[in-house]
C-alpha cells in the first residue's frame, strides 16, 4: 500500500466518522445507521449485539429517543489496515454516558465512501 492509498482511506474514514457524529448529534438515528454496511455487526456493550440495518437503526433511534445526545470522541486513533479498510479506536462521551470504542472497522465501498462493517463499543456510565 502506498502513501496515496493510505491517505485515501484515512480521509474517507474521518469524513464518514464525522457524518455519523453529525447524524447522532442532530437526532437522526437513520442517518447513524446509514453509515453501516447492510449486514454490519454492532456490539454495544453491555446492551447487546445488533446485526443489519433494521436492528442498528432501531438501536440508534431508541438511544436518541431516550435522551442521549452530544457525542464527542476523545483522542481518536486511526490505523489503516490495508488499501480498503481502517480501524478507529477512541474514548467517547455524551450528555449522560461515556465509554470506549474498542474497534470500528471502516471499509471503503465501490463509490469511495467508508462504511462501518464492525462496531464494538462499551458504555461505562
Amino acid at each position: 500500500m502506498n502513501e496515496s492509498q493510505k491517505a485515501t482511506v484515512e480521509a474517507a474514514v474521518w469524513k464518514a466518522s464525522k457524518i455519523w457524529k453529525n447524524a447522532f448529534n442532530s437526532g437522526d438515528g437513520k442517518g447513524c445507521a446509514a453509515q453501516y454496511e447492510a449486514d454490519a455487526v454492532m456490539h454495544a456493550r453491555p446492551l447487546g449485539t445488533f446485526t443489519g440495518t433494521a436492528e442498528i437503526t432501531a438501536f440508534w433511534e431508541k438511544l436518541i429517543a431516550d435522551g442521549f445526545a452530544e457525542v464527542e470522541y476523545i483522542e481518536p486513533q486511526l490505523e489503516v489496515v490495508d488499501e480498503k479498510s481502517a480501524i478507529l479506536k477512541s474514548g467517547w462521551k455524551m450528555n449522560n454516558a461515556g465509554g470506549v470504542i474498542h474497534r470500528e472497522l471502516w471499509v471503503l465501498q465501490s463509490d469511495g465512501r467508508a462504511l462501518l462493517r464492525e462496531d464494538d463499543f462499551e458504555a461505562k456510565g
